[in-house]
């Protein structure tokens, strides 16, 4: 629900879908046919299916898994046989991991009796008496955990093998619930608590959208970063247990954080900008290139407004050789004006005037040759 209300603050309509647990939403998840896309997993789903199309925005939050039981004190699964346990409804994922665990420990075996209820039911029968133990997962903070942490009659079992657990099954972690830590008051619980515990985790389909990606990877800071009973702040989301394949959002947001775009702008202008990016991208691939012709093509053009009256110059030069008659030379002159006048007129940028003012050094050159011409002929 805190997703829902954070992405509609991108204007992001958020719709949530109720499910009996991980291996129902793995199955939504894979479907083509489900519009379902973003999904809550419990780590260690995925040594149960097989799903390459999913991929995962990294582990949310510890769900420790935990035992409540009537009778005598216990330290592990074996003193669980031949009792009646609730491990959870069909496709949770508390009971994929319950018969994991129960399985290597030769408890599933009859005359133990287990039955598919799960969260308060399976609380209120434990309190009732109707069953002998729990097995549950979910949050400390979780109101169950600590009804039952509290109720008379009712025992915690604390994983005096924990360890040994986390090395047969890597995506589980020990974790330590210290004493008093539920009521300082009233001592709750009345010692340390050793669990083992998988990750929550918040898988997508490889085909979702970058930037939804990445909108949801923010939620996540904004839901999981603050410290918790089992947590560092600040230590989720991240890449615990994460056993299905990062996706490659996620792997950019834990190295780099947010994409530059999304951290200043509003999601859909961050999200046009980047459409307008890769679609603008392969123009600036050429035209970069080409504007480093730019300013020598500029620069031939003005100069080609000069270097073609040097054309009509060399012409009356060769004249100058071959012709003497004075009517001829004066006709020379008249025409070195016209050419001085219209090179006056071309407007010439400054970083290109000395190539005007060469060119005139040079009219007055040839004027010059002309006249003296013409005084020898008189």
């Amino acid at each position: 629900m805190r997703y829902r209300d954070i992405l509609a603050r991108d204007g992001m309509l958020v719709e949530l879908r109720a499910s009996q647990g991980s291996l129902e939403n793995v199955a939504r998840l894979t479907d083509p046919a489900s519009p379902v896309a973003v999904g809550l997993v419990q780590a260690g789903t995925a040594y149960a299916v097989n799903a390459p199309e999913l991929v995962s925005l990294g582990s949310l939050y510890y769900e420790p898994l935990w035992i409540f039981h009537r009778g005598p004190k216990i330290d592990d699964l074996t003193g669980l046989r031949g009792r009646k346990i609730a491990i959870g409804p069909d496709f949770s994922g508390v009971r994929a991991l319950a018969l994991q665990l129960l399985a290597v420990n030769d408890v599933v075996l009859p005359p133990t009796e287990l039955l598919a209820l799960g969260g308060d039911e399976a609380a209120d029968a434990l309190l009732a008496g109707r069953i002998d133990a729990a097995v549950l997962v979910a949050p400390g903070e979780s109101s169950t955990i600590q009804r039952l942490a509290s109720a008379t009659g009712v025992r915690q079992l604390s994983f005096a093998r924990a360890q040994a657990y986390t090395r047969r099954f890597p995506y589980r972690t020990r974790l330590v619930l210290p004493q008093g830590t539920f009521d300082f008051a009233l001592d709750l619980p009345r010692r340390d608590v050793v669990l083992v515990s998988p990750t929550a985790n918040l898988l997508v389909r490889r085909d979702l959208h970058p930037a939804l990606a990445y909108l949801l990877l923010r939620a996540a800071t904004e839901v999981h970063a603050d410290a918790g009973l089992f947590n560092r702040r600040g230590e989720f989301p991240g890449t615990t247990d994460a056993d299905f394949p990062l996706s490659p959002e996620a792997q950019r947001y834990y190295a780099s954080g947010t994409p530059f775009l999304q951290r200043y702008l509003p999601y859909w202008a961050a999200n046009l900008l980047d459409r307008l990016w890769v679609m603008l991208l392969p123009v600036f691939a050429v035209a970069i290139p080409l504007a480093r012709l730019v300013p020598p093509l500029y620069g031939w053009r003005v100069r080609s407004r000069i270097y073609r009256r040097y054309a009509r110059l060399k012409e009356i030069e060769l004249q100058l050789e071959q012709t003497a008659t004075p009517e001829a030379l004066q006709d020379m002159l008249s025409h070195l004006a016209g050419i001085e006048k219209a090179v006056n007129r071309m407007p010439t940028p400054l970083a290109y005037s000395a190539n005007l003012y060469s060119f005139r050094h040079h009219i007055d050159m040839v004027r010059e040759r002309v006249r003296q011409r013409l005084g020898g002929n008189r």
